[in-house]
């Protein structure tokens, strides 16, 4: 089969402070297949050049919004790219069909743990809750989204964690690289990296 291409939208303000992320994306297997771009080091003024990152987009299958989680969210430029590229009768509307039958999905680091984000939680909310608008997002560009691929508790983790969760990654974006996605088994999980721990067993 044909090699699934991977667009990784990295955002984070602070990637040089973040052990965990440094981990993830040093596991990014080395592929033409699959693209990290970077949206703080290529948009530092927050200048972002939307034809650009809409043929980005449209010559891959596979998005990943990789990002920390912020305040219960994404970073301030992150939903920038949303509120610029994602534009109507481009992503959207009736003419808004460069974007269909994409996958989407979110990787994401917190250092809360999983236990934290539920009703009796610190938190309140699950994950999957407070990623909701992203859903909707992706639903109205008619993409397909999937569960997020979540790290826990990074702010605790010792070195051979980081790694472990790294290595992880790698091996996730090989298998997505290089296989047909059964969406409706994955939609059964909260989050891809349980989905993929099932398939690894």
């Amino acid at each position: 089969m044909p090699k699934n291409k991977i667009l990784i939208l990295f955002s984070h303000p602070l990637f040089e402070k973040s052990h965990a992320n440094k981990a993830l994306v040093q596991n990014i297997p080395d592929s033409e297949n699959i693209t990290f771009h970077d949206l703080y080091e290529e948009y530092p003024d927050f200048d972002i050049d939307v034809k650009y990152e809409q043929d980005l987009l449209s010559q891959h299958d596979i998005i990943i919004w990789h990002h920390p989680m912020y305040w219960y969210s994404c970073p301030p430029l992150m939903k920038q790219w949303i509120d610029m590229v994602l534009e109507h009768n481009w992503a959207y509307g009736k003419k808004g069909k460069a974007l269909q039958d994409k996958i989407i999905f979110q990787v994401i680091t917190t250092g809360g743990d999983k236990e934290n984000y539920c009703e009796t939680g610190s938190d309140r909310y699950s994950i999957l809750e407070l990623l909701e608008p992203f859903n909707q997002t992706a639903k109205v560009c008619n993409m397909i989204y999937l569960p997020p691929f979540v790290v826990h508790g990074t702010h605790n983790m010792t070195k051979e964690d980081y790694e472990k969760n790294g290595l992880i990654y790698g091996y996730f974006l090989d298998y997505l690289e290089s296989n047909n996605l059964d969406t409706d088994e994955i939609l059964q999980h909260h989050y891809l990296n349980e989905w993929f721990a099932t398939i690894q067993t």
